[in-house]
């Protein structure tokens, strides 16, 4: 793991002591997960950007039509079987 500093405003830093004690964590813990998390955004968004550049092909798209089947068989009436 590596270490990295950084500089918040004061208001900011009182905001992840009293959110580190009311969640019961450590602040490191609390700054390591909003930093994945923000990071998961950020490549969520070059996500989007991919899908846009490089649309479904036909057949890919094709692929959707079958989803809407649904189920192949009502199993609903198996639900007392169990019993």
């Amino acid at each position: 793991m590596t270490m990295l500093s950084v500089r918040v405003a004061d208001g900011e830093a009182s905001d992840v002591r009293e959110w580190a004690s009311r969640l019961g964590v450590e602040q490191s813990q609390l700054l390591r997960e909003a930093i994945h998390r923000h990071l998961v955004w950020l490549r969520s968004q070059c996500d989007v950007e991919a899908w846009l550049g490089q649309p479904l092909s036909a057949a890919e798209q094709s692929l959707a039509e079958i989803a809407d089947w649904g189920p192949a068989e009502d199993w609903s009436d198996w639900a007392d079987a169990a019993r």
